[in-house]
């Protein structure tokens, strides 16, 4: 009779509300039109100009229109209501969608960075002047891309996903531009391939942060900066608990944590005013507001009445 389920998840983030979302996916479509416009004359000015540095710097940006793309249809599935099999909502297709762009990004890195060690040891003909003129064009793009996606939500991994994408773009187009320059300047040809060997660095960080913060939070790990220990020692010191166990804390998505833990209180202690008072301290101290708290008076034989295998740590007084 003491199973006392405390939900106070629908106090989340204002950003997971339709008015955000909407302008999220404006801002993002914005940005998607630049660069779809761009990217086809830089493909046939790189070809013209024979330049690696300007047709990676396309081939990012068709990722980049990918990637803005991927972020637009996750945000439509994160969008639709909690119901049947998913009860939380279909809110980690963004999280899916930036796992998707960081592996992108490293495989485009990878081919990239083939073709630029080729093109070290056979340097072909590159024009200087049209790879600068388009170079700079491009920049000019990839930074009002650049800040049409950065008035969207950053905190979403989804469009920091699609964010990071235009953000190594916009590398590219000035390490292109440098290239062409020093192509123009002293004509060393390699210089288009030593670009591009710096982008794929760059790429390569990028996308590989995207898969390792995505990965924390598809492997259901407690939020960056949130110590669970820590809580459930907290927890332990309300006034009447005597024992926190199968304490969980998690992301659900880039900007919704979420626990849930058991709860032994002493006899004297009334459960529901144990659990209201724990909601309000995880909520003040942690920033979670999402609790899912089962609170029970403790037995005298033991707290294996309640669990018969305890996951994690247990926290007893």
């Amino acid at each position: 009779m003491h199973d006392d389920h405390g939900h106070d998840g629908h106090a989340h983030d204002g950003h997971s509300h339709g008015v955000s979302r909407d302008a999220d996916r404006r801002w993002l479509a914005i940005a998607l039109a630049v660069i779809a416009a761009f990217m086809a004359v830089e493909v046939a000015v790189g070809v013209l100009a024979q330049s690696l540095a300007l047709i990676s710097d396309a081939a990012h940006m068709l990722t980049d229109a990918a990637a803005i793309v991927l972020a637009l249809v996750a945000m439509r599935f994160a969008a639709r209501p909690a119901g049947g099999r998913y009860t939380f909502g279909l809110a980690r297709a963004e999280i899916l969608s930036a796992a998707a762009n960081g592996l992108s990004l490293l495989l485009l890195a990878g081919w990239l960075g083939y073709e630029a060690v080729a093109r070290l040891a056979e340097p072909t003909e590159v024009t200087g002047w049209m790879v600068v003129v388009t170079g700079l064009l491009g920049l000019a793009v990839n930074v009002l891309a650049a800040w049409a996606i950065g008035k969207a939500n950053r905190s979403s991994l989804n469009v920091q996903g699609a964010y990071q994408h235009v953000l190594m773009d916009m590398f590219a187009s000035v390490a292109a531009t440098v290239a062409g320059l020093v192509v123009l300047l002293t004509g060393w040809a390699r210089a288009d391939a030593v670009a591009t060997l710096v982008v794929v660095a760059l790429m390569i960080r990028g996308g590989w942060v995207l898969l390792c913060e995505s990965g924390r939070v598809l492997l259901n790990a407690a939020p960056a900066g949130v110590r669970p220990d820590a809580i459930g020692v907290d927890m332990l010191a309300a006034d009447g608990v005597v024992e926190v166990h199968d304490l969980h804390v998690w992301t659900i998505d880039s900007g919704q944590a979420a626990l849930s833990a058991h709860v032994l209180v002493d006899e004297p202690a009334d459960c529901h005013v144990v659990r209201r008072a724990l909601e309000r301290m995880l909520a003040a101290g942690h920033g979670i507001t999402h609790t899912t708290l089962q609170v029970d008076h403790q037995v005298q034989e033991s707290a294996d009445e309640h669990c018969e295998f305890a996951h994690g740590q247990v926290h007893r007084r």
